[in-house]
């Protein structure tokens, strides 16, 4: 098949639309590694990702008489892009299904390009499904944005250009899954010309259909996926793709929402060009790649994949970036309520920057302090820890606390005595306008709300911490509750932090 794969790649119309978009040196990221960084620049494409190589191709290969009757597709974003672009290209309709929880700034550019967007559902599995209905209802042709040949050849068309633009060795090269296409048909390329070349795929921790997968030896279908990276938000892999990876992909590495919040940043500090979660997954998996092997003096090619982001989750990817690159770390620590105990504390803070400080007095003997503080990485926050216990200062690091980092950091306070059999739970839920009051009043309204704090964080899921007084002997209905209401939550009645500042 990888003969079939390299015909096809080489005879892939794209160009009608796509450029080759430059292999840019990363020269801030290469020092910081110690690697040959290269970034392959999807990024730049006129709809600002790679996904109208595939969509274009596809479209391409259709008869006249097919292509005249409409295309049709569902997407989170990047591949409606594509297809609305190449169908207004090649002069026929475009009807793009997108979830409802997709960027409005992704909505918007679709609609721009000509494509009839249709809002259904949560998640990309929601849309894909009633775009198959309608594309039997309507006589339409659906373009997938994976599981076809003809798309993961056109997007291999990357793969063609990498060994084109750095002709030297490669040692690995970095690409994000969604549902596999990208990863395919770059793998496919790559892989009869230069097998030695590793490629490694790269999925959010709450995205990883495809590691399951590949761990499993057949498609594992996830219950539910994250949507921060929203562009590979895809519960279940292609039945081709997933054949391709098996054969090619040497590597899997998973990364959390820091991490690649990070990785963001690192991209704009060498470029000044802001990815999307999903465009800058494969810079973090380098990042981890090189600490895992401890290696230097190798050129390493990440695909910079996408850059639609939502203005709205900036100042998000911006709070969240300094913990990804371990530059900031979070410490709970209690202090004695005696003349001088504060005034001690900051004195080992010493010059460090801090970024967060909030003081909430216990009871009479103790008080509390939830303190951020710039640091050089995790070995320095570790140190932090040694100095304020030796001190005499109990510390807890919350640095990898979603709790802390989500909720707490916004909302210290303390417990109320009306606050009687408080229960805990941290809740996610698809943004979606009308969301948080739905579920509010899907809540039983003889629990009383004793702790609420809800941030939006643009296209993500809405994050909500809440505490409710539920009776000993209704625990039962509480549980009911959550298991009929579909959305993600944690119990965090057993969180430190909780119990330090809010309990």
């Amino acid at each position: 098949m990888s003969g079939d794969y390299l015909e096809r790649i080489l005879n892939a119309r794209v160009y009608d639309v796509a450029q080759e978009t430059p292999l840019e040196f990363a020269p801030n990221l290469s020092a910081r590694l110690n690697n040959r960084v290269l970034l392959k620049r999807e990024d730049m494409q006129s709809v600002f990702s790679f996904k109208l190589r595939g969509a274009y191709n596809k479209m391409a290969q259709l008869s006249p008489e097919i292509l005249a009757q409409g295309v049709i597709a569902a997407s989170a974003g990047n591949h409606a892009q594509g297809v609305a672009l190449g169908a207004k290209r090649l002069g026929t309709t475009a009807i793009i299904v997108m979830p409802v929880t997709t960027p409005q700034v992704k909505i918007d550019a679709v609609r721009s390009r000509g494509g009839e967007v249709v809002l259904h559902g949560d998640t990309y599995d929601d849309a894909y499904a009633y775009a198959r209905q309608l594309e039997a209802e309507k006589g339409l042709t659906f373009v997938h944005p994976f599981d076809d040949p003809d798309v993961i050849a056109g997007q291999g068309t990357i793969g063609m250009e990498i060994l084109r633009q750095y002709q030297q060795p490669i040692h690995a090269v970095f690409v994000a899954i969604g549902g596999g296409g990208l990863i395919s048909g770059i793998a496919a390329y790559i892989k009869r010309l230069r097998p030695e070349t590793k490629i490694i795929g790269v999925e959010p921790v709450d995205a990883d259909a495809m590691t399951q997968s590949l761990k499993a030896g057949h498609r594992i279908k996830l219950p539910n996926v994250g949507l921060f990276a929203d562009g590979v938000a895809v519960r279940e892999v292609g039945a081709e793709t997933f054949r391709l990876c098996q054969q090619y992909v040497d590597d899997m590495i998973l990364v959390d929402t820091d991490d690649t919040c990070a990785a963001i940043k690192d991209v704009f500090e060498d470029t000044r060009s802001i990815l999307e979660p999903a465009g800058a997954l494969a810079i973090a998996a380098m990042k981890a790649y090189v600490e895992r092997e401890q290696m230097t003096g190798q050129t390493l090619v990440a695909v910079a994949c996408g850059a639609n982001m939502n203005f709205d989750r900036l100042r998000f990817v911006a709070e969240r970036a300094e913990l990804g690159e371990r530059r900031e770390a979070i410490f709970a620590v209690t202090i004695p309520e005696e003349r001088g105990s504060l005034r001690k504390f900051c004195d080992l803070l010493g010059g460090r920057s801090i970024t967060e400080f909030n003081y909430r007095i216990a009871d009479e003997k103790i008080a509390h302090i939830f303190v951020g503080m710039q640091v050089s990485g995790r070995s320095d926050a570790a140190q932090m820890v040694t100095t304020f216990e030796s001190n005499g200062f109990k510390t807890l690091d919350l640095t990898d606390d979603e709790f802390a980092k989500l909720h707490l950091r916004h909302m210290v306070g303390g417990r109320s005595a009306l606050a009687e059999n408080e229960v805990l739970y941290r809740f996610e839920f698809p943004e979606r306008p009308g969301a948080l009051i739905k579920f509010l009043t899907s809540m039983r309204p003889d629990w009383n709300i004793s702790l609420f704090h809800y941030r939006n964080h643009g296209a993500d899921y809405g994050r909500i911490v809440l505490g409710i007084q539920v009776p000993p002997h209704e625990m039962e209905d509480w549980q009911a509750f959550l298991d009929t209401i579909h959305y993600r939550y944690w119990d965090e009645n057993q969180n430190p932090a909780y119990k330090l500042f809010l309990a």
